[in-house]
This record gives C-alpha cells, sequence and structure tokens, in this order.
C-alpha cells in the first residue's frame, strides 16, 4: 500500500478529524497566515461538550471565534505571542500570555513543559513523495508536530509551498482535513515620514554584504527604500515580507557574501500580500526553518556584519527597552527581539538597533522616558541594548555609562520633551 492509500484513509472531514480532542487537552495551533480555519471552526462547534481546552499560539489570524466571553470555561488561550486578536481576552483574564523567547517554544513542547495532545496545522497537498509542506509558517509547527499525541493538518490547496525545513509525511499525521481557505494578505502600511527619517539614519550603519534582519512595517519598509545604493545583502530573519522581497527583486539582496547559507534568505515565515505569497512558492532562493534554528543566537552570530532591526513601545533613560506592554496591559510578546539583538552583537560586525519614533499619541507623548511606566516589562536589558535610532538621529549605548546613556538618549528624543527629560535626569542624580 502506497501513502496515497494511507492519505485517503485518514482524509475526513472536519467535524470528524476535532473529535480526537478531549476536554482539558492542550492544542497547538499554527498561526499568522498559516491558521486552520476551517479546523477551528469545526472545534468551536464542539464548545458546549468540550471543557478546560487549553490552545497554545502564536497570533491566530482572521475570526476569533475561540476567544469569544461565551467560550469561558470551554477553550482557553495560552498565547505565546500576543496579536491582535487575543489582547482583549488577555487584558479580561479570559487567556493567558506566557514570555518567552521565540526560539526557545521549540523546547517548551519537546522538553513537555507545555505537553502537547493535538497539533492542529496547515499544510500543501502532498508532492510525488507523500511530504507536504508547512507553507508560510514554519515557527514552532516541526516541534509541535513531533510532540504532541495526534496530528490533524488542514490541506489547502492555496498555500504556498516554502522549502527548506518544512516538511511532514502523510505518515507522520493521524487525520487529514481538505479545505482551501484563502492565505490572508496583509498589507504594509506606507512608511510616515518621520519613519523615512528613521530609515535614513540607520542606512549607514548598513555596509555592502551585510545580513539583514527586519520584520514588517513602516519601520522595515523605510529602511529597505534606503538601500537603492546597497549590493550583496543577505537575510537572515524571522519574517519575510513585502519590503524583502522588492530587495530581492532590486538585486539588493543576493546572499552572495553571506557567511552562514550563502546566496540563501533563511527565514521562518512570511506574511505580506499576495504577490509576496506566490513568490515563496518553491523559490530556491528562499528556506524556511523552524525558529529554534533561524532565532537562535548563536546562529545568528555566524552571520558577520548583522545588522538586527527591532521597535519598541518606550525607551527609558538608561537604555531598557519595553516592546511587550504598555503598563501592565500585554500588547504583544518577546518574540524574536532579544534573539537577534543578541545574535547581532555577538557577530563580526554586527549592529543590534532598537528604532522608534520619537512621540506617540500624535506628538503628546515621548517615547524616549525618564523610567518605563509602572507594570512594563523590560524585553531588552540596559546591557543588551546597543544602537537606539529615531527621527531626530541615532546613538551608540555600548560602554556608556548612565550618565553618557542619558545624554544621549535625550539628545535623539523629540525636543519638545528634551528639557523635561533633562529635568527629571538631574533630580535623580543622573545628570549634573
Amino acid at each position: 500500500m502506497g501513502w496515497q492509500d494511507r492519505y485517503r484513509e485518514k482524509l475526513m472531514s472536519a467535524d470528524a478529524a476535532v473529535q480526537l480532542v478531549r476536554s482539558n487537552d492542550r492544542i497547538f495551533c499554527s498561526g499568522n497566515t498559516a491558521t486552520p480555519t476551517t479546523l477551528v471552526r469545526a472545534l468551536a462547534k464542539r464548545y458546549e461538550e468540550l471543557k478546560g481546552v487549553e490552545l497554545c499560539q502564536l497570533n491566530l489570524m482572521g475570526e476569533d471565534i475561540l476567544a469569544r466571553p461565551e467560550m469561558e470555561g470551554h477553550f482557553r488561550y495560552n498565547s505565546l505571542f500576543v496579536g491582535a486578536k487575543d489582547r482583549d481576552a488577555i487584558r479580561c483574564g479570559r487567556a493567558d500570555y506566557t514570555p518567552v523567547f521565540l526560539h526557545q517554544i521549540p523546547q517548551l513542547f519537546r522538553s513537555r513543559t507545555i505537553p502537547l495532545d493535538v497539533a492542529l496545522v496547515t499544510v500543501t497537498k502532498p508532492d510525488k513523495h507523500g511530504y507536504m509542506s508547512f507553507g508560510v509558517e514554519v515557527i514552532a509547527t516541526p516541534a509541535a508536530c513531533q510532540s504532541a499525541r495526534h496530528v490533524i493538518v488542514q490541506v489547502n490547496d492555496t498555500m504556498s509551498r516554502m522549502l527548506g525545513d518544512t516538511f511532514i509525511h502523510v505518515d507522520e499525521v493521524d487525520a487529514i482535513v481538505e479545505a482551501d481557505d484563502p492565505i490572508r494578505p496583509v498589507t504594509p502600511r506606507r512608511a510616515t515620514d518621520v519613519e523615512l527619517k528613521i530609515g535614513e539614519h540607520i542606512r549607514p550603519l548598513i555596509e555592502h554584504g551585510s545580513t539583514l534582519q527586519m520584520g514588517i512595517g513602516g519601520i522595515p519598509d523605510a529602511v529597505y527604500k534606503a538601500l537603492d545604493d546597497v549590493r550583496d545583502l543577505g537575510i537572515h530573519t524571522e519574517m519575510f515580507s513585502d519590503g524583502a522581497m522588492r530587495a530581492v527583486e532590486k538585486g539588493i539582496v543576493t546572499g552572495r557574501l553571506k557567511t552562514l547559507h550563502p546566496k540563501k534568505s533563511i527565514i521562518t515565515f512570511a506574511m505580506g500580500s499576495d504577490e509576496l505569497y506566490d513568490f515563496v512558492s518553491d523559490n530556491p532562493h528562499l528556506e524556511g526553518h523552524p525558529v529554534e534554528y533561524v532565532n537562535d543566537p548563536f546562529v545568528i552570530s555566524r552571520n558577520e556584519k548583522m545588522v538586527a532591526i527591532n521597535s519598541a513601545i518606550e525607551v527609558d533613560l538608561s537604555g531598557q527597552v519595553c516592546s511587550d506592554s504598555i503598563g501592565f496591559s500585554i500588547y504583544s510578546g518577546f518574540g524574536g527581539q532579544v534573539d537577534f539583538i543578541r545574535g547581532a552583537a555577538g557577530s563580526k560586525g554586527g549592529k543590534p538597533i532598537i528604532a522608534l519614533p520619537s512621540t506617540a499619541a500624535k506628538g503628546t507623548m515621548t517615547r524616549i522616558v525618564p523610567s518605563l511606566k509602572q507594570g512594563a516589562g523590560v524585553v531588552t536589558t540596559r546591557a543588551d541594548t546597543q544602537y537606539v535610532v529615531t527621527e531626530y538621529g541615532r546613538v551608540n549605548l555600548f560602554g556608556k555609562n548612565l550618565r553618557q546613556r542619558a545624554e544621549a538618549l535625550i539628545s535623539i528624543a523629540h525636543p519638545d520633551f528634551r528639557d523635561e527629560l533633562y529635568e527629571d535626569a538631574r533630580a535623580r542624580k543622573i545628570l549634573c
């Protein structure tokens, strides 16, 4: 009997497949644009008969069915990275947040610190050998599938087939559901004038042959726009975006000078336009790998001239970076910021960068602050923080004492808040 026969034996409806889930089970669900929407909907239909099911996830997209108030007591999120869909549930106490470095999430599953009963994941249709790709998101999905007692896959014929360490065989799954949910495009937001200035300040830090890590959003878009005069860049990043795709198409990114995986862009998930998903599919230039490899700081540091660009909600005058909460309110998660900040710091010629606009709330609040808000979490420590960039310039805190750090950071704060920052620093005897 060939794999095709075993595939047909495991093929069933979504309603039948989710019968493998029992009360008090812990489930992993692939997220971002690989969210298995049909399986999630089928699971939601069982809510009255299920109790105490925990759903481990990283930013589910689409309908937020399982976090609705009526699901309380039946399903509960354990968010390893918080997205827009689960912020309210966490604020209201209907969901949990587990702080963790992104590269350590697979270890939580494999060590059974967080044991899994069922994995719900999206895959492509099988190739001629019976292998299905995890598509545009790898992250922790391989570890979840290897650790769970049962693996249910949603075969989505519209999913991009990303190459690399992204495959699972028909024989490794317990149930197969065919459902072609469209991959959700994410339209990149255009960079603002402030973000374009930030990109201009970052540009001199990027040399010919540098390897980049960036995500999606205005600042990454601004940086990519500033790179037209640079060549032979590489990419080693968790997220591959439309900006990265354009840089490859223009010949700015070739990977030719990379010291690790030359001529390849190494990623762990892709998010962006429909054009991006088409670009990712079966593209030999791109390799998807699990996050325990891509985000391992030691692996990152093997890329010489590694430039890691990450954002922040606020930075205090000592260089502490908050990027996962607004006061006590959880906003996102640790993600890969510390992974890449430390990896770039260990790279020969590497540059770890925190980039942020100088103000928030339409210019009424400074984001370079005397001290972090009460309850705000430190994601990147003051000892890890090196380059900080706003629209008013860039500073390097490495080797600077607290007085020098305060002076440097005030110099790139918005002018409207500099006097206030100076006064606070003098009151605390940081500045004379």
